[in-house]
Parts: structure tokens; C-alpha cells; sequence
């Protein structure tokens, strides 16, 4: 009998180094931005969320000076407990004004937001019906609100349909629970036709909008706007750390919701409130995305132009997964050739992510877009991408480019 009640974390990490998943996090100095330094080199970055540039914007930083100067560094405990600041409640104005909701409710992070919305808005005599591809605090909400969980196969409505049609009627409420973009594949889930189910089977519909937050809409609001379903009975959740270049999460939708998540999300109400300068911050992101359309403008011309040159280039063992947003994926025949390739991008002055089982079911270089690169710098990754993976050698390069350009 072993003596050493933690000797297993040892196994465990070995079986996970054996199967290539091991994984530690890469570090990046400065400010982030298009180009970032990495262990002393500049680095072409295509490994960012900050889909609009926004992180390194100086208007954010100072904002995010003035709000410490004026309410100092930290909230100081819960917000019902410890009262809250008058910046948290213009940021949960903006974000409603911004979503067109009735109000607006602020978590210190996106996860909680999630974790905290399902955990307060059904229990055990009801259902919830996820998407299979949903973000892990979508699944771990479902998990802790101790609902019946069914997933539906991706995307796929006839599924969704088929599992209402059997079950909706044994449960006292339903939730149909998915992420508006998909944050591992970059394709947008079917929102309307989710809608349409949700009023003939009287059910909720939550939708995270992490990643289309400033991005999708002609206001930047996301797929709800995108799809035209802005007013619609739902339940939006979002969070200010993608676009929005700051930290945080959002719960947006009526008053009653709002109020109620208020008095039983125990993410929000046994949390300190967010900080005066991730609030000031996004608070600053929320009126500049607003005010400065060209931003959305300028994301998606870099998407499609990337996307036509790897559609162009790429060979056929490596083909571009079905995407409609700023993440663009790559998929890679195995874990050993991902890693390859991660490295000779990395030589090449290429920052991109990598990701392999068991985050997702297929290995994959996942290539964010932002609104701040370079039409330059879009076909210097493209044309390293491509060299990479029809000859496996990055020495040559296909363009000669300056990382600011």
C-alpha cells in the first residue's frame, strides 16, 4: 500500500506526456498587439483573441489608469456585501445600451458568468440540451446546476428537434444552452432555427457570445445582432477579456433575469466584484467599438483574404476546417507533425496555437485574425503556412517582411 497519497499525480502527468497532450503555457512580453516578443524575439502573432486590437489600445490603458486612481486597485469583496462602484454600473448600462437588453449584470470572468447563470436558472427536475462542441463553463454550468444534460450533435437542428420532440415533457423547464461561436473550429451556431424550437417547445435559450462580442453585427453586438434576433427571449452571456481587450463577464437580457441572477448566481454573489480596471477598461472597449466600425471592417477583410490564400495553398492532408469568424483551423494529421509545424513556425518569427486532443477531437493550428494585422503580415503567415505543410521546411521564406510592416 502506498504511503504517499499524492504519488498518483506523477503517474498521471507521465500517462499524459506518453499521449503528446502535455501541455505549459507559453511566455510573452510587452504589450500584446500583431507583433509580440517572445523569449527576446519578435513575434508575428496569430495566437490572440483581441480580435479588434483593443488589449494594447492606449485609450484602454488609460482608462484603466484613471479608474484605479480614482477607486483604487481592487473591489474590495462581494458587491451585495462590500457595495459596488459607480463604474460597474456604467459598464452594465453600456452593455445592455450595447445589446439592446433590458439590463446587464458583470462577473469577474466569463467562466463565472456561465457557471453561475445555469446553476441559478435550472435544477434537477429540469433539462438542459447542449451543444456537443460547447465551452467547457457551458458544460461545467449544465454539470453544477444538477439538470438532466443531453447534448445534441453539433449543429445539427434534426437532433435537437428529435430529442424535444422525446423529452421536453417529462421535465419541469428546459434550457437550450450553446456557444454563439465556436471558439476550437470557428464556425457559428444556427440561432434562429434554435429559437424557433425553443418557442414551440417552451424553452430557454442561452447563447455565450464570447467570441463574436465586438465582432459579429453591424454594431458589433454579436450573432444575436448578426442574425437579426436582437429582442428575441433569450439569455446572452459574453466576456470583455476577446474583443474587448479587458477581463471579465457579462450577463445580458430582461430585468427579471437580471434581478433574479442577481439574488441566486453564487458565481456573482459570493465573488468580489470586478476590478475598477478591468471594469474602466472595457468600459472604454464597449464605447470604441461603437464609435469605430472600420475596426469590423478591416477584421473581416484580413479573414477573407487569409482565407482565400490558404484555400489556395494549402495541400490536401492539411485542410482548412469550416469556419464564419476570425479563428481559422488548420487540421494537422497528428499530434507529432502539430508540433513539428508549431516549431518551425516558431522559427520562422510565427506565433500560432496549437491544439490537440483532448481539447478537441482532431489535431488542429488555430489561427486567430485581427483587425490590426497587416495585409503584409496576413500573407507572410499564409505563405509560411503553406511551405510548412507541402514541404515541411520553414528556411525559405516566401516573403521578405519586416514583423511591423
Amino acid at each position: 500500500m502506498e504511503t504517499n497519497p499524492y504519488a498518483w499525480v506523477e503517474r498521471s502527468l507521465e500517462t499524459i506526456r506518453r499521449a503528446g497532450w502535455y501541455r505549459e503555457p507559453e511566455a510573452i512580453e510587452g504589450s500584446p498587439g500583431a507583433v509580440v516578443s517572445k523569449d527576446g524575439r519578435e513575434m508575428l502573432n496569430f495566437a490572440s483573441n483581441d480580435y479588434l486590437g483593443l488589449a494594447g489600445d492606449p485609450r484602454l490603458m488609460a482608462a484603466a489608469t484613471h479608474a484605479i486612481r480614482t477607486f483604487g486597485t481592487g473591489a474590495t469583496g462581494s458587491r451585495l456585501l462590500s457595495g459596488h462602484r459607480i463604474l460597474h454600473q456604467e459598464l452594465e448600462t453600456a452593455i445592455a445600451q450595447l445589446k439592446q437588453t433590458e439590463a446587464a449584470l458583470v462577473f469577474s470572468s466569463g467562466y463565472l458568468a456561465n457557471i453561475g447563470t445555469i446553476a441559478a436558472i435550472v435544477g434537477k427536475r429540469d433539462l438542459i440540451l447542449a451543444d456537443q462542441y460547447n465551452h467547457s463553463s457551458l458544460k461545467n454550468g449544465a454539470i453544477m446546476s444538477s439538470a438532466h444534460v443531453s447534448e445534441y450533435i453539433h449543429n445539427n437542428i434534426t437532433d435537437v428537434k428529435q430529442q424535444l420532440q422525446e423529452h421536453r415533457h417529462h421535465y419541469r423547464r428546459c434550457l437550450i444552452v450553446t456557444d454563439s461561436v465556436f471558439s476550437m473550429d470557428g464556425d457559428i451556431c444556427q440561432l434562429p432555427e434554435l429559437l424557433e424550437l425553443a418557442d414551440k417547445y417552451n424553452c430557454m435559450v442561452l447563447v455565450d457570445e464570447a467570441h463574436a462580442t465586438g465582432v459579429f453585427g453591424a454594431t458589433g453586438a454579436g450573432c444575436v445582432e448578426h442574425y437579426g434576433c436582437t429582442g428575441k427571449p433569450l439569455i446572452q452571456i459574453g466576456t470583455l477579456s476577446k474583443a474587448l481587450g479587458s477581463l471579465g463577464g457579462y450577463v445580458a437580457g430582461s430585468q427579471a433575469v437580471i434581478d433574479f441572477l442577481r439574488n441566486r448566481a453564487p458565481s456573482w454573489i459570493y465573488t468580489t466584484g470586478l476590478s475598477p480596471a478591468d471594469t474602466g477598461a472595457a468600459l472604454a472597449a464597449v464605447r470604441i467599438i461603437q464609435g469605430e466600425p472600420e475596426r469590423r471592417d478591416r477584421l473581416w477583410q484580413n479573414v477573407a483574404h487569409i482565407k482565400s490564400l490558404l484555400m489556395e495553398n494549402l495541400p490536401e492532408d492539411f485542410p482548412l476546417l469550416p469556419s464564419s469568424s476570425p479563428i481559422i483551423c488548420v487540421q494537422v494529421p497528428s499530434i507529432e507533425i502539430l508540433q513539428t509545424v508549431k516549431q518551425q513556425l516558431l522559427a520562422a518569427g510565427i506565433f500560432v496555437a496549437a491544439v490537440r486532443p483532448p481539447t478537441v477531437p482532431t489535431c488542429r493550428l488555430r489561427l486567430t485574425v485581427m483587425a490590426t494585422h497587416t495585409r503584409a503580415q496576413c500573407e507572410f503567415v499564409t505563405g509560411h503556412l503553406s511551405l510548412v505543410t507541402c514541404t515541411g521546411d520553414s528556411r525559405i521564406a516566401p516573403t521578405h517582411l519586416s514583423l511591423d510592416q
